[in-house]
């Protein structure tokens, strides 16, 4: 556990600012997408493909804002990046047609780049340097609730005020909480250590990994982004009623805080690469559970999904440190997640063609990605 209480107060401001972070941008069109296209004439696929255009400026601004990080500490670019969401969000509320939409959805996806978590873990890193693992770790602990939050609270909102009415109300917990959260309780970061002194005489790093990451971050991404988009109707799809649908995806969540608990005390000295293996090869069996199960296996999945996702979060923040060390870590994690952010802004609207053609079949896609990203893992060796 983290004993510092300087440290223990940043894990927790920026835990609770990236479960804002998430619950009113990532996790908002699975549940706003449809009575936003309702109201505004449009197809539900529409809203997911300016969803898909902010995740693709996301990915161009990615590198950029580690490099920004790297330079001069996170904290006052997390901190911009709640003014961002909040104007985003206000944008989409008073939209009345595509280029309100385009407009709020592009301040969301620069956003998105500013303050989720690779902007996250690229300020630990520069706090903490090499020891940033527990710190990262711990922030997914808080922002692993960010579905379970998001979901019912956007229902709610929705139900009670109108989806415009839940896009204010997430605008204003960004101005009233995110942003005082940011700039007042994560500290100013110290100035960059001289690269030879931080990086050691030896680096870690074989050659092929900049290559294997990226492609593991990728496959990893798009399975994230394309289940989380649809798994209530992925589940009904395999035949869970929608009661039933809405119950299981809502184990994702705790399935994910459970993972990274166990992670963060009982296999805390587990290499992040083999966490990522096993994260790969649970959410396999999930996807396969529910590709010949069906309905009956619903919980499983979430609950094997959500776990996986636990664990790939940890290790997208820790497994480029363990390799590569802290220097120049923001820039670098804006270059691998960039192929990520890119393939992740076609997965939803993709993924939701293939269930409108295959239903719960689209699963196979996923599965098969599940796997191959554990293949590749091998072409890494654990330190």
């Amino acid at each position: 556990m983290i004993q510092d209480p300087e440290k223990f107060r940043t894990v927790t401001a920026l835990g609770i600012a990236q479960t804002l972070a998430w619950a009113s941008t990532y996790y908002l069109p699975a549940i706003l997408a449809r009575p936003m296209a309702q109201d505004l004439g449009l197809s539900t696929s529409t809203i997911y493909a300016y969803f898909s255009m902010a995740l693709l400026l996301t990915a161009l601004l990615g590198p950029l804002t580690g490099r920004i990080i790297d330079r001069r500490g996170g904290r006052g670019v997390l901190a911009l990046s709640n003014l961002v969401f909040a104007a985003g969000l206000g944008t989409l509320a008073l939209a009345q047609g595509p280029l309100g939409l385009g407009v709020g959805w592009g301040l969301l996806g620069i956003g998105m780049a500013l303050g989720l978590y690779d902007a996250a873990f690229a300020t630990l890193a520069g706090l903490y340097g090499a020891l940033a693992k527990g710190p990262i770790t711990g922030v997914t602990l808080f922002a692993g609730f960010a579905s379970t939050v998001g979901w019912p609270l956007s229902t709610f909102l929705d139900a009670e005020l109108g989806w415009r009415g839940a896009c204010l109300v997430w605008a204003a917990l960004h101005l009233g909480l995110g942003l005082p959260l940011n700039r007042l309780l994560v500290p100013a970061a110290p100035p960059p250590a001289p690269k030879a002194a931080a990086e050691g005489p030896e680096s870690p790093a074989p050659p092929q990994a900049m290559w294997v990451l990226g492609f593991v971050f990728a496959a990893t991404g798009i399975i994230t982004a394309a289940i989380g988009a649809h798994q209530p109707a992925l589940l009904a799809a395999a035949g869970a009623s929608p009661e039933a649908a809405l119950l299981a995806a809502s184990l994702t969540g705790p399935a994910q805080v459970a993972a990274r608990f166990l992670q963060f005390s009982l296999l805390r000295a587990l290499h992040p690469l083999w966490m990522a293996r096993v994260a790969c090869v649970i959410q396999g069996i999930g996807a396969l559970a529910l590709l010949f199960l069906g309905g009956p296996a619903a919980a499983a999945f979430a609950l094997l999904h959500g776990g996986g996702n636990g664990l790939h979060t940890i290790a997208k923040g820790t497994l480029p440190l363990a390799v590569f060390g802290p220097v120049g870590y923001g820039q670098r994690q804006g270059i691998l997640s960039a192929p990520a952010r890119l393939l992740q802004a076609g997965a939803p609207l993709l993924f939701g063609l293939l269930m409108e053609a295959h239903g719960a079949g689209a699963l196979w896609l996923t599965t098969g990605l599940c796997f191959a990203a554990f293949a590749a893992l091998f072409a890494l060796r654990a330190r």
